[in-house]
């Protein structure tokens, strides 16, 4: 979760409820979390010094924090893609999806 996090804040700056939309979006609903989920994970980075809350007042009632990834941030997510697409690639290769090899039904 905190990875999918990261990236999206890498992206723009972000809220909350944004990043729940935008998740949900564009998973096509496989990631359905509520602020009990979210909420904590960004504290957590927060904390860590990966993102940085900076509270800004919409015309809204409300005011939102907008969270920015952090040049540690920026560190942190691209060493966490690298050894992710080396996962999955090597998961791929195991599962016989990206290589013309046997799979395991064979």
């Amino acid at each position: 979760m905190e990875l999918a996090l990261l990236f999206l804040i890498s992206e723009v700056p972000r809220y909350g409820y944004n990043i729940i939309k935008e998740l949900e979006k564009r998973t096509t609903g496989y990631f359905k979390v509520k602020g009990g989920t979210i909420y904590p994970a960004l504290q957590r980075l927060e904390t860590s010094g990966l993102i940085k809350g900076r509270r800004q007042p919409p015309p809204a009632p409300q005011a939102r924090m907008y969270y920015q990834i952090t040049e540690k941030g920026q560190q942190f997510l691209a060493k966490r893609l690298e050894e992710w697409e080396s996962f999955s690639a090597t998961v791929n290769r195991l599962v016989g999806t990206s290589s013309p090899g046997p799979s395991l039904s064979s």
